[in-house]
């Protein structure tokens, strides 16, 4: 009673403010009040900085009614209006669908996890809602749950992560709990990320240098997880729950960004697994026609691109294996030291807090050599000058047939399987993708994927295009094949 009675000043300001007009008993609206907020408790419906803006909603409502006064209500659909933007939340069925679709499908690539098998869940305050239904998934295909979750921004009236920025210390910035983190790789089955952040921008003007220091000091947990999939003993998937501050930068309202998602993922179908199996079948069916290609390069031609890369040696495409939902690319690892020429971005890179825009880069010998963007120019080159990041680590198509993204979402999971009539393309800057090594690879070290041409990084940076563009396959017999034009493969 303490915490409640402390955390509501307002809204008992107000009623003491209606007990004066009213001038009579006012127990009716005190206990209504009280049952008000216990219900809302007990439902659990919303966070506490949200709880207290719908409380003072309630409030308003039932008092106009014994006193009406302009000011209250003025006051009360200013709140109203504020509240129905951000807390929309999809009805439970629709979370339901999406909890099933990530735990019974996209984990364990595209089979589901098994009983016993460890699920680490990660994600932002924010999505509770939906990872309320995922435990519940979890636990039903009888799995095991390790998780934790970050505070939204908004809600605790601070950022976490920024003030870690702006108070560390270089030796506190190379910190890694080494055993922790082994441990914790050992443990898992799966990792299950959901973002959400509910400030997107809110590492916005810390020092790159510091972010980038600090990824470099986690490349051993990346690199651990990276041995134990190659292994097949670790899978993985990222998903997205919409929140007012990314829907603001996509300049959608939170119910339309939502209406992007439940699309997109299949969610508006009885069956939402049942879609995901079917495109994964034409998408496998065009990985196969490529592999048999047994492409040796491939060039890209637009007006926003002159840009050739170096597939490389046992190499395999991939795609529509569960890893990100939703997903409808078809990517590989390329030979990093086979890429020349120039190639500009006409979408926005979102980086750590920071927004990108207007990248163009120039390869030469598979190294960025010239970098330029319209803005944050110099965190592009702070990021470029992160160990491997100035070299391929994928090359990926997707056939604008299979996307049913509409709409710029300002979120890489989702534009870089963003569809329309130029199809979408986007680059890596970094980490390559092992899955990509055709071949038994489970006894590799670090000398075999650099023989390769696999790009070892701690980051992976996706750069998108959404721009006109024909790709031409050039085969080892010395044939060249267009094989993606207008949008689409053409294979």
């Amino acid at each position: 009673m303490v915490l409640i009675f402390g955390v509501w000043p307002r809204s008992l300001r107000r009623l003491h403010g209606v007990q004066e007009i009213v001038g009579a008993n006012p127990t009716t609206p005190t206990i209504l009040i009280i049952g008000v907020i216990f219900f809302r408790l007990l439902l659990c419906r919303s966070d506490l900085h949200t709880l207290t803006r719908q409380i003072d909603l309630n409030i308003g409502q039932e008092l106009d009614k014994v006193a009406p006064c302009p000011i209250v209500r003025k006051d009360r659909d200013l709140i109203k209006g504020k509240l129905n933007n951000m807390t929309y939340v999809p009805p439970k069925n629709i979370l339901k669908k999406y909890a099933d679709l990530l735990v019974n499908f996209a984990l364990g690539g595209g089979k589901g996890i098994k009983k016993g098998e460890v699920v680490y869940l990660v994600s932002y305050d924010s999505s509770k809602a939906l990872i309320i239904e995922i435990r519940r998934a979890i636990l039903r295909a009888g799995g095991h749950i390790i998780s934790t979750s970050s505070p939204d921004t908004e809600v605790r009236r601070c950022s976490l992560n920024r003030d870690f920025y702006l108070l560390a210390k270089d030796y506190q910035l190379d910190f890694f709990p080494r055993k922790y983190m082994k441990g914790l790789v050992d443990e898992m089955d799966h990792f299950l990320l959901i973002m959400g952040q509910s400030n997107k921008r809110e590492l916005e003007g810390i020092d790159p240098e510091k972010i980038t220091r600090k990824i470099m000091a986690y490349k051993p947990y990346s690199e651990w997880r990276d041995e134990k999939e190659n292994q097949g003993r670790f899978t993985w998937t990222i998903a997205l729950f919409a929140t007012e501050s990314i829907a603001k930068e996509a300049d959608l309202s939170l119910k339309e960004y939502w209406r992007q998602i439940i699309k997109a993922c299949y969610l508006d179908k009885q069956n939402p697994i049942k879609e995901w199996k079917k495109i994964f079948r034409k998408i496998e069916t065009i990985k196969d026609k490529l592999d048999r290609m047994k492409i040796k390069q491939v060039q890209i031609k637009g007006p926003d691109a002159d840009l050739r890369v170096k597939i490389g040696e046992k190499r395999k495409w991939t795609g529509g294996g569960g890893r990100n939902i939703p997903s409808f690319e078809i990517f590989t690892s390329p030979d990093w030291r086979g890429t020349e020429g120039w190639i500009r971005f006409n979408q926005p890179l979102y980086s750590h807090g920071n927004l990108i825009k207007g990248i163009e880069l120039r390869f030469e010998k598979g190294r960025v050599v010239k970098a330029n963007a319209k803005k944050n120019k110099k965190l592009l080159w702070q990021i470029i000058k992160t160990p491997g990041a100035d070299a391929l680590g994928e090359f990926s198509l997707t056939d604008g047939r299979f996307s049913r993204i509409e709409k710029f979402m300002a979120e890489t999971l989702y534009d870089e399987n963003m569809g329309g009539p130029g199809g979408n393309m986007h680059l890596a800057l970094g980490r390559s993708f092992k899955e990509c090594f055709y071949g038994n690879s489970k006894n590799f070290k670090k000398k075999d994927w650099r023989k390769f041409g696999f790009n070892d990084s701690a980051i992976h940076e996706d750069l998108i295009s959404t721009s006109p563009r024909i790709v031409t396959a050039f085969l080892k017999n010395g044939e060249e094949k267009t094989i993606y034009k207008n949008g689409k493969f053409v294979i």
